[in-house]
């Protein structure tokens, strides 16, 4: 179990503190729903927690086969709906990984990026496609 307390500061805007580790982050509504946009709205921390906890998992894996991933890139895009009710309807994700395509675990790695807890947790309605760059 982990703790995150949220202080709403007014203005749309949150501080979210980390139990834990006592980080904080700032949350404000994006421009498009009333906000400043000068912070990570709520829905960018979903598109964040998918790509990070993408490159989390895959390089996890990598740890127990005795490598590293070292620049290896997630790059996601969060796609609003247009019609109501406002939600996440797309989060498509490019993995650019610096191994060769023919990689010995190019399956296991792939496996562990589509398998990631924020990658299951999402609603059956939200798109999340993951494609794979192999560049090494």
């Amino acid at each position: 179990m982990v703790e995150v307390n949220v202080t709403y500061d007014g203005g749309l805007r949150c501080r979210a503190q980390h139990g834990p580790s006592g980080v904080v982050l700032t949350t404000d509504a994006p421009k498009d729903n009333m906000g400043k946009g000068e912070a990570f709205s709520p829905t960018d921390l979903v598109a964040t927690a998918l790509a990070t906890c993408i490159a989390t998992t895959m390089a996890i894996v990598a740890n127990r086969k005795g490598y590293d991933l070292p620049q290896m890139t997630v790059h996601v895009e969060k796609h609003m709906t247009s019609a109501p009710p406002r939600r996440i309807e797309r989060l498509p994700v490019v993995v650019t990984i610096p191994l060769p395509q023919d990689h010995a675990d190019r399956e296991l790695l792939e496996g562990a990026a589509r398998g990631c807890p924020v990658h299951r947790s999402l609603h059956p309605d939200v798109q999340a496609p993951i494609e794979f760059v192999w560049n090494g």
